[in-house]
């Protein structure tokens, strides 16, 4: 769960299915003359939009931590033997029907742990110590990865280029989710399946107003291309224990947060 706190004190909950659906909007869109549509089409698109399904259980009941009051963010959720079940459900049996879509789900999760597999410079991503459990469901993933791209004969090199644009939408999604727009970029960002690794453009993201958003080089099939996030909103961020939360986390309006991304760092008109 992404706790996204505001300035009036106000919380929004932005579930990890939710930042995965954004994610997978921005795959769907992804392609003009100057990006290459993802290939294949289907299995990427999904890949992106189910990629973080792994947490579907764990939003019928998120943790809450009694002592601050709070429901822990995403990053701060403890990594135990359950939530590793929970990730390989989500490639062994939700994506099991697409191997390669489930391929790069299970690239992208162990890659979190591996520094995204060095596929990015920007935004830093920080790696934390992780126990052996941790380490023994990474080293079995990624053997068994090995033997299902053998067995299918994938191009490495385009399947290297698929997860980097895995991980560009996962950033691009984060950046939304994670809190209001401001002025960032992400590096870098293959253009072509012919792309040497590392090879690729900043990509910059300038805030206008309005919810508008400044893409450069602009991505997206359509410009401007209109983009949708649900997330749960709440008139506070603490709670007297785990079933005001509950109740609150139960009764929490939906609300739908649209966003306008354009090629042209031009302001919306007053």
């Amino acid at each position: 769960m992404i706790v996204r706190k505001e300035a009036d004190g106000q919380m929004l909950l932005v579930g990890q299915t939710d930042h995965s659906r954004l994610a997978g909007q921005f795959a769907a869109h992804w392609g003009n003359a100057r990006f290459a549509v993802p290939r294949p089409f289907e299995a990427v698109t999904r890949a992106a939009a189910f990629h973080d399904f792994g947490y579907l259980r764990y939003e019928t009941a998120p943790s809450f931590d009694a002592e601050s009051g709070e429901t822990p963010n995403f990053r701060d959720v403890t990594t135990d033997a359950t939530r590793l079940e929970e990730y390989q459900w989500c490639f062994d049996w939700l994506l099991a029907p697409d191997p390669y879509a489930a391929t790069i789900v299970s690239m992208h999760r162990t890659g979190l742990w591996r520094g995204r597999y060095g596929a990015m410079r920007h935004p830093e991503h920080t790696m934390r110590p992780q126990p052996p459990h941790v380490d023994a469901f990474v080293e079995r993933n990624e053997a068994q990865r090995a033997a299902t791209i053998a067995a299918h004969g994938w191009s490495a090199a385009e399947l290297r280029i698929n997860y980097r644009l895995m991980q560009t939408w996962d950033l691009l999604s984060l950046y939304f989710s994670c809190q209001e727009p401001y002025e960032d970029y992400i590096e870098p960002v293959p253009t072509t399946y012919d792309d040497a690794d590392g090879e690729g453009v900043r990509l910059t993201l300038t805030p206008l107003g309005d919810g508008r958003i400044a893409v450069d080089p602009f991505p997206f099939d359509t410009d401007p291309c209109r983009f949708q996030l649900t997330a749960r909103r709440f008139p506070q961020s603490t709670f007297a224990g785990e079933a005001a939360f509950r109740r609150a986390y139960a009764q929490a309006p939906l609300e739908i947060i649209a966003y306008e991304l354009v090629g042209s760092a031009v302001p919306a008109a007053v």
